[in-house]
């Protein structure tokens, strides 16, 4: 599915489902999401899961981990996302 034909609610729901899925002691690489969405297509998919994750973040309902410390700022590398705490 090109990535133009991809909503962002559709990303959105999709990070939220997973996390929830994964619950609150285990994470999800933003790849998983992007293949849950589009398996062919994956990689064209990663900038915006990695932008709604931020936006899902700074609306708290998800965590950014990287190394296992929670991102609260600028995001750099590989990084994780997990259901936020209650």
């Amino acid at each position: 599915m090109p990535k133009n034909k991809i909503s962002l609610k559709k990303i959105k729901e999709t990070i939220l489902e997973m996390t929830e899925l994964r619950g609150i002691e285990k994470s999800i690489c933003p790849s998983e999401v992007a293949r849950a969405i589009d398996a062919q297509e994956w990689r064209e998919l990663m900038p915006l899961v990695r932008e709604q994750a931020i936006i899902l973040r700074d609306q708290g309902k998800i965590l950014i981990t990287q190394k296992n410390k929670i991102l609260d700022n600028e995001i750099h590398g590989a990084i994780r996302l997990k259901k936020s705490l209650p």
